[in-house]
Parts: structure tokens; C-alpha cells; sequence
């Protein structure tokens, strides 16, 4: 299981939100190419980079930070937030980005996401960001009457992956939604990465269960950058399955 660090860009800021409230924004660095240096530095595999400006305003707007950080960093990256048009998609993909990630338009427009896949195989991502089970677009903040679950069934298989968002979780540190994530996994062939409310190690292990199911990787934010989550030990323990070197005391309290 792939453990992600996020980068959430506000006004070439990096930020994190709050329940992916606008008006609830902690700042956490002015340098993001300086944040995302250091994930990589701790054993990031690859990093998840959200324009929070871009996904209110329907373009990408900080494409100047995106930028930086891809020419800088020698790990995949993957960026969403404000594509709705191939235009966005390709200038990304022509930056070095090697998966973008799409949203608003997966509900809005579902016959151009099928022609990115097509075109694009197994480089576009699909953002599912769910409130109480629907599906959130416009940076979260509308949300349509579209079924998370009903949402993934109809995703093409040539998708590289479905990253799913629990809003209510966002930002929370108070834990994953397993049981949205397991159903979302039941219903879909895609790989799913899961995202929102990761606190600590123990957090991460809950998901170990859903690998089988699909489950292939985790994004996590707010709990790397508020310390209560050590991201070089997270990977050590989760990335790449290595469960024996999670200490035993940990392991076993979260496995029983």
C-alpha cells in the first residue's frame, strides 16, 4: 500500500483545510517546492498535488508552484483541482505530471472523462469526494445527488485510479471511513486510494484489511504536517506491504 503525502496549494501556499472549508485554512508553509523536497527526502514514492484555487475557480491557477515542484522532484506526481477541459489535462501532462486528477468533471461531463481514459491510458485519476455518501464537485463546494458507489461503477477501467475523499473527515484527524471505502472497493475493478481524517500508524493500519479489496494506497495531509504522524516511519511500515516492521505492540492492538 502506497502511502502519499499531500500538497494542497492556496495562493502558491501550502495549506490545509478543514472539512474542505475555505474559510477554515491553516498555512503551513509559503514554500511548497520547499515541503514536497522534504517528503521526497523522507521516502515519498510519490506526492498528491491538490490547486484548492483551481478546483473553486474551474482552472488551474497555480500552475507556476505545480511547475517548480515537478521540476524538481524525481517522483511521480499527481495533480487535480480545476481540470474540466482536455486543454488542462494535456498542459499538465506536458509540465511532467504523470497522473491528473479529475472531479467536477466525472459527474458534469462523463463522456470526456472516457476520452481522457481512452487517450490517456491509466493516467488519469478520479476524484470521488463524497458528503454523507454524494458526490461533492466545484471544490466541494456543491454537492450533486450522484451515489459515490454509483459514481465508481461507471468509471473506465482504463482509469489509473479513484481517490476517494470522506469530506466530513477532511482536515478532522479523527480517522478513515472504512465502511464507505470498503463498499466504494466492492463496486469497482479500478485501484482505490484512500484519503481524509489519517491521524497515526494505527490509522493506516485499519486500511490494511481493504488492500485485498483494492485498496492500494493512502493520501495523507494534515496529521504529517501537525507531527502526529512520522511520514518515514509511515512508509516503512505501510509502502510496499512491509507490515514487519511495525512494532509489535502497535500491530497487534489494531489487528485483533
Amino acid at each position: 500500500m502506497e502511502v502519499i503525502p499531500a500538497i494542497d496549494l492556496l495562493a502558491g501556499r501550502c495549506v490545509r483545510l478543514y472539512q474542505g472549508d475555505y474559510e477554515q485554512s491553516q498555512v503551513f508553509s509559503e514554500n511548497p517546492l520547499e515541503i514536497a523536497l522534504q517528503w521526497q527526502s523522507l521516502g515519498a514514492t510519490r506526492l498528491h498535488l491538490v490547486d484548492l484555487d483551481g478546483a473553486k475557480e474551474g482552472t488551474t491557477i497555480n500552475l507556476d508552484a505545480i511547475s517548480t515542484i515537478v521540476k524538481n522532484l524525481n517522483i511521480p506526481i499527481q495533480v487535480g483541482g480545476g481540470l474540466r477541459d482536455r486543454t488542462s489535462v494535456e498542459r499538465l501532462f506536458d509540465l511532467g505530471v504523470e497522473r491528473a486528477i479529475v472531479g467536477t468533471v466525472a459527474v458534469e461531463k462523463p463522456e470526456l472523462v472516457e476520452e481522457l481514459c481512452n487517450t490517456f491510458p491509466h493516467k488519469i485519476a478520479v476524484g470521488i469526494d463524497a458528503r454523507n455518501g454524494k458526490v461533492a464537485t466545484k471544490g466541494w463546494l456543491e454537492t450533486s445527488t450522484v451515489e459515490a458507489t454509483d459514481l465508481a461503477q461507471r468509471i473506465s477501467d482504463k482509469a489509473a485510479a479513484i481517490i476517494y475523499t470522506d469530506i466530513s473527515r477532511d482536515g478532522t484527524l479523527v480517522g478513515p471511513n472504512i465502511e464507505a471505502l470498503k463498499q466504494l472497493a466492492q463496486v469497482t475493478d479500478i485501484p482505490v486510494i484512500a484519503s481524509g481524517g489519517i491521524s497515526s500508524l494505527t490509522d493506516l493500519l485499519s486500511l490494511v484489511s481493504l488492500e485485498s479489496l483494492g485498496v492500494r494506497g493512502v493520501i495523507v495531509g494534515k496529521a504529517i504536517y501537525t507531527g502526529k504522524l512520522d511520514l518515514k516511519e509511515a512508509i516503512q511500515a505501510i509502502g510496499n506491504g512491509r507490515l514487519q516492521d511495525i512494532p509489535p505492540d502497535i500491530g497487534n492492538s489494531t489487528l485483533v
